[in-house]
C-alpha cells in the first residue's frame, strides 16, 4: 500500500493542518475564544467546514487503506487524491456561503462510495476467490 501512504496520507495531514489553522485565524479575526463555537457567521462556517472534514477523515482513511491493500494501490491513491481535492473545494465553498459546500459535498460522497465499492470488491476477491 506504498502509493496510498506515500501520496495521499501526507496530503491528508496537510489539509487537516490547513483547516485547523483557518479556524485559529478566524478565532483571532472575530475574537472568539475557545471553547466558544458560535459568533460571527463566517467563523461558524469555517468552524463547521473544518469539523465536517475532520469527521469524515477516519472513514476516508479506512476505506483508502482497505481499497489499497485488497483492490489496487494506484486506483485507491487516485480516488484518495480526488477525494481530498473535493474536500478542499468543500471547505473553500463553505467558508464563503453554506450553499457553496453542496457540489463538492456530493462529489466527495460519490468518491467515498467508490472507495467503499473498491474495498468490498477487493475483500470479496481476496477471501472468496481461490
Amino acid at each position: 500500500i506504498k502509493h496510498c501512504r506515500t501520496v495521499t496520507v501526507p496530503v491528508l495531514f496537510c489539509f487537516s493542518a490547513y483547516f485547523a489553522l483557518q479556524v485559529i485565524y478566524a478565532r483571532r479575526k472575530y475574537k472568539i475564544s475557545p471553547p466558544n463555537t458560535t459568533g460571527h457567521p463566517e467563523f461558524e462556517r469555517i468552524f463547521r467546514a473544518q469539523a465536517n472534514c475532520s469527521e469524515y477523515f477516519p472513514i476516508f482513511i479506512s476505506l483508502l487503506w482497505v481499497a489499497g491493500i485488497f483492490f489496487h494501490q494506484g486506483m485507491a491513491a487516485a480516488c484518495g487524491l480526488l477525494y481530498l481535492y473535493t474536500r478542499f473545494q468543500y471547505f473553500q465553498g463553505y467558508t464563503v456561503a453554506a450553499q457553496g459546500r453542496l457540489g463538492p459535498l456530493y462529489a466527495s460522497a460519490r468518491l467515498l462510495w467508490l472507495l467503499l465499492g473498491l474495498a468490498v470488491a477487493g475483500l470479496l476477491a481476496h477471501f472468496l476467490l481461490p
